[in-house]
C-alpha cells in the first residue's frame, strides 16, 4: 500500500513538472514574439521622411526632417554657391502647412518663390525652434530663419542672408549660444583694408517678430557718439549726460510722466571689441534709484544716482551687449553747456 502511494505521488509530481515546463516554453515563445513585434514597431516609427511630396506631413515630422545644428553656427555666402541636394527639397504643399500665405508671398523674388531646401534646426530647451531654410531663385539665394513655438505654430521670419549676383560684399549669418542672429557684411577696399558691418537680431516672441538690437554700418565707423534723445527736455534733478570716455555715455532726460525717466546708454569696452546699447524708460524705485524693466525683455538695468554721477547695475542684459562685457559701471556727470546770451 505504501509503495502504491509513493508511486501515485511520483506521477503527480512528474505531471506538474511537465505542465510547468510547457508553461515556461510557451511564455518564452510569447515573450520573444512580443519583443520582435516591439522592435518591428520601432523600426516603422523611424520611417524616412520626405518633404518633396504633394501630401503634407505632420508638423512634428516637418521639423524633425531638419538636421540639428550645434551652436555657435555660421553659414557664409560662399556655401550657397554649390547646388543643394534634391533630397533636402521642400514642396510648396508642405511649406504652406507651416508658413502663413502672407509670409510665402513676401518671400517672392523676381516674381517667383523659386525652390526651398532644408538646412538645419536650432532648438531652445523648453522653448522655440528655429528652422533655417534655403530659398533658391535662379542664381539668387537666401537663408530664411523661421521661428516656431513649442506647439509648432509659426512666430516670425528673419531674412538671415541674401546673396545676389555680382557683389563685392561678402556676407555671413552667425548664431551664438544666446540665440542671437548676427548678419555680418565685409568689404575689402582698394587699399586692402577690410571694413565690417553687422546687424544683431533677437526673437521677441511676445511681439511676434525679430527685433534689431544692435547695428553697425559697413562703411560708417563713428568717431563721435550721436545721442538720439539729446533734444528731449532735461528739467529733472538727475537729467543730464554722464560719461567715462568718448564712446561711453549715459544720457538721462525727463520722462513722459513724473514716475519715469527717458534714457540712452551706449558703451564700448575692450578697445571697441565689446559694445552695448539700450534706449528706453526707467521707473523710479526711490528718489535716487530708477529701474528699466519691460514685459517680454529679460533685461533689468538699474540706475543709482549720486551728486557726481550714476552707477549702472544689470541683470540678464546679454541680448543688448557683447558676451564679454557688462553695462555695469560708473559714469561721471558732465557739466551742462551754458546758454548763449541773446543780443
Amino acid at each position: 500500500m505504501a509503495n502504491l502511494m509513493n508511486c501515485y505521488r511520483y506521477l503527480i509530481r512528474r505531471s506538474c513538472l511537465n505542465r510547468l515546463y510547457s508553461i515556461c516554453v510557451k511564455t518564452t515563445f510569447y515573450s520573444a514574439l512580443l519583443f520582435f513585434l516591439l522592435v518591428l514597431s520601432g523600426c516603422q516609427e523611424e520611417k524616412k521622411i520626405s518633404l518633396l511630396g504633394d501630401e503634407p506631413v505632420a508638423p512634428a515630422d516637418f521639423i524633425r526632417f531638419f538636421r540639428p545644428l550645434s551652436l555657435p553656427y555660421t553659414v557664409a555666402d560662399t556655401s550657397l554657391q554649390s547646388k543643394p541636394l534634391d533630397s533636402l527639397g521642400i514642396s510648396m504643399t508642405n511649406l504652406k502647412t507651416m508658413l502663413p500665405d502672407s509670409i510665402i508671398a513676401a518671400a517672392t523674388v523676381k516674381g517667383t518663390t523659386g525652390r526651398f531646401y532644408a538646412m538645419g534646426r536650432i532648438e531652445v530647451p523648453e522653448g522655440e525652434t528655429y528652422l533655417l531654410i534655403r530659398q533658391q531663385v535662379r542664381t539668387t539665394a537666401r537663408v530664411l530663419v523661421c521661428a516656431f513655438a513649442p506647439d509648432h505654430t509659426f512666430i516670425a521670419l528673419l531674412q538671415g542672408l541674401f546673396v545676389p549676383r555680382h557683389t563685392t560684399i561678402s556676407e555671413a549669418l552667425h548664431v551664438d549660444r544666446r540665440f542671437l542672429f548676427t548678419r555680418v557684411q565685409q568689404k575689402k577696399s582698394t587699399d586692402g583694408s577690410l571694413s565690417e558691418g553687422k546687424e544683431v537680431y533677437v526673437l521677441n516672441q511676445a511681439a511676434g517678430q525679430y527685433t534689431l538690437i544692435m547695428t553697425e554700418a559697413l562703411d560708417d565707423k563713428p568717431t563721435e557718439l550721436v545721442n538720439p534723445i539729446d533734444t528731449l527736455p532735461d528739467h529733472h534733478r538727475w537729467a543730464g549726460d554722464y560719461s567715462n570716455g568718448k564712446m561711453n555715455l549715459v544720457s538721462v532726460r525727463d520722462g513722459r510722466k513724473p514716475d519715469r525717466i527717458s534714457f540712452f546708454v551706449h558703451f564700448e569696452k575692450k578697445n571697441g571689441n565689446c559694445t552695448g546699447e539700450l534706449k528706453g524708460e526707467a521707473f523710479w524705485k526711490n528718489p535716487r534709484v530708477a529701474e528699466y524693466r519691460q514685459d517680454g525683455d529679460p533685461c533689468v538695468l538699474q540706475f543709482q544716482f549720486s551728486s557726481g554721477g550714476v552707477t549702472l547695475r544689470e541683470e540678464r542684459c546679454g541680448s543688448r551687449r557683447g558676451p564679454d562685457c557688462l553695462f555695469d559701471g560708473s559714469f561721471v556727470r558732465k557739466k551742462k553747456p551754458r546758454n548763449k546770451k541773446k543780443g
